[in-house]
């Protein structure tokens, strides 16, 4: 059924459990894994003089982080059965949901698995949902797992 899965993460504990599903459904249904991070905009380029090695600082940060989650979501793909199809990719300078969607139109998915936080209240409405926006800006189906 599907043929081309995009895992969002952040690699954090709720993005590695949505990325054991998502290796699960690739395997099951043989489909290709792409493993997006997405680094958010530099927070600070907008107040007056930026830094420029404050910014590689911030990047090479940012890099890290996305090479400690695809090396996860790589393992997970390694282990307990077949090896699945891995690809990994590192979005920057767009939010993260629009990042996460613009990366599914461009590599074809036919699946977005995310994980949510499953934050509500006022923490929601002062954070958002990446997970929410994904569904709302998505043209393909969304699985997200709590």
């Amino acid at each position: 059924m599907f043929k081309h899965i995009l895992i969002a993460t952040d690699g954090s504990p709720t993005s590695e459990h949505a990325a054991q599903l998502a290796v699960s459904l690739a395997r099951i249904h043989g489909a290709k894994l792409t493993v997006v991070y997405v680094a958010d905009p530099y927070p600070f380029l907008s107040i007056g003089e930026s830094n420029p090695l404050g910014f590689q600082s911030y990047m090479a940060a940012a890099q890290g982080h996305a090479a400690q989650a695809h090396a996860t979501v790589e393992a997970l793909c390694n282990q307990d059965g077949p090896a699945v199809t891995l690809q990994a990719r590192m979005v920057e300078n767009v939010t993260a949901s629009a990042g996460i969607v613009q990366m599914a139109k461009d590599e074809g998915a036919d699946l977005i698995v995310v994980g949510s936080h499953g934050r509500s209240g006022i923490i929601r409405l002062m954070l958002g949902s990446v997970a929410s926006k994904v569904v709302a800006e998505s043209p393909v189906p969304v699985l997200v797992a709590r």
